[in-house]
């Protein structure tokens, strides 16, 4: 992942500044909290394996990898669980979560008040802004408020917060273009089929790492989302989740994360890895 050292540092502040209820930490050997041990049960996470740098299948590996993974990793440490990862389609995956068929998403999910109605959310781990990436030196737009004011195409994906954003933006979906994944709506705008793309900044950080010669972000900001794990809305394990993230805060795991997956030192593009069947 490349990006300027302002919009870097700007990152690393929201990932520092992680909105977590105080609950009981760990021991000093990293066993589980009390009264927050799983008893070594299986906990399903749904990823999509295809969302730098959340989750991802590195070309020709047989393990998925990325920010969820190490995060869900170091959950199941504290609370003696075991992750068990299950490849989902997005947005189906807040689905599955609903109906009970897998413990918990991971997959960068925006908290909303529409997806509340139908699952429970841990606390919020961190807050990525909402952006525009254009073709690069496009020189139609110099600001967010430019595109909303034109007549440009918006590509996004479907099912996505960036997509409910979008409609309100442009006052309606017939300036809207959604697909099924971000990278195909990433290739509509290198393309010149969409005009722009609206993508939250931290997965966006990625396409434009694979195709820093062909877009890039507009550092506007159209919208904070905070970001958490769904879970069935009568989950059993919320409560030790809240107090492993909150564990992992105060141990500066989750600072470790950032600077691992949300600075420069991130190289992995999407060309890089394999993307599930469908």
């Amino acid at each position: 992942m490349r990006t300027s050292t302002n919009r870097l540092a700007r990152l690393i502040g929201v990932l520092l500044a992680v909105s977590l209820i105080a609950a009981a930490c760990g021991d000093d050997d990293g066993g589980a909290a009390s009264g927050n041990d799983l008893g070594g049960r299986t906990v399903t996470v749904g990823v999509e394996n295809a969302y730098l740098p959340y989750n991802y299948v590195p070309a020709g590996a047989d393990e998925g990898q990325g920010w969820d993974y190490d995060a869900w990793r170091e959950i199941c440490r504290i609370l003696n669980c075991e992750a068990e990862f299950v490849v989902a389609g997005w947005p189906a995956v807040i689905d599955q979560v609903a109906q009970g068929e897998i413990d918990t998403a991971a997959d960068g999910i925006s908290i909303t008040d529409e997806r509340a109605e139908i699952v429970a959310y841990s606390d919020s781990y961190m807050t990525v802004d909402q952006k525009f990436i254009v073709a690069k030196d496009d020189d139609r737009y110099s600001s967010a408020q430019d595109i909303i004011d034109s007549d440009a195409l918006i590509g996004t994906q479907v099912g996505t917060t960036n997509f409910v954003l979008a409609v309100e933006l442009l006052d309606g979906d017939s300036r809207i273009d959604a697909f099924d994944q971000f990278g195909l709506a990433i290739q509509a705008l290198i393309t010149g089929d969409v005009d722009a793309v609206i993508i939250d900044d931290a997965a966006g950080q990625g396409y434009v790492g694979e195709n820093a010669d062909a877009v890039e972000l507009i550092d506007d900001a159209l919208q904070a989302d905070p970001l958490g794990f769904n879970v069935p809305l009568d989950s059993t394990i919320v409560d030790a989740v809240n107090s492993a993230l909150d564990e992992m805060r105060d141990s500066g795991f989750l600072e470790d994360l950032g600077q691992t997956y949300f600075t420069d030192s991130f190289q992995v593009t999407y060309d890089d890895i394999d993307f599930p069947e469908e």
